[in-house]
């Protein structure tokens, strides 16, 4: 869920606020020990979605619809976009699979090679943002993400996944 103080995650990553990491790359390294504010996790989200939004837009060939934006998104958030980018969930929806690929989305449920109930869960999630059937749109990558609208859902929904916040 949201930590406001730094913890090492179940594969032993130091981690805060919404699962932030240096890894993401937004301007914070955790240490264990360190607190951030509410808002500030919400900061470190919105900057590393936009980011990781930039990443895997491209990536995507095939007609994409908004909750299925949201659901890519949110994995790959979860992930990385490298890890994305040779996932099968990306590989099947190019191709025009769309149920292979909200299969796939449940395959990435383990860290440190074990399966966790908290990934379960979180692609369970995902899988059925995925398939909730919506107009298809081209998703937006702005520099810094708007109030409302898509990013709020997506921020929202992320925010859903991980709970209330814990200090």
């Amino acid at each position: 869920g949201l930590k406001l103080k730094a913890y090492k995650d179940v594969a032993g990553i130091v981690t805060i606020g919404y699962g932030t990491t240096a890894a993401a790359g937004v301007g914070i390294t955790p240490r264990l020990g360190m607190t951030i504010t509410q808002e500030e996790a919400e900061w470190y989200l919105e900057r590393a979605l936009v980011k990781f939004a930039a990443k895997i837009k491209p990536l995507i060939t095939a007609p994409i619809n908004a909750n299925q934006w949201s659901a890519f998104l949110s994995l790959a958030y979860n992930i990385g976009p490298t890890a994305f980018k040779r996932s099968s969930a990306l590989l099947h929806f190019n191709s025009g699979n769309i149920d292979k690929a909200a299969a796939s989305i449940l395959l990435w449920n383990k860290a440190g090679g074990k399966v966790v109930q908290g990934l379960v869960n979180r692609r369970k999630d995902e899988q059925a943002l995925f398939l909730t059937p919506q107009a298809t749109t081209a998703p937006q990558t702005p520099t810094t993400p708007p109030a409302g609208g898509i990013w709020a859902a997506i921020i929202a929904f992320i925010a859903s996944l991980t709970g209330k916040a814990t200090k």
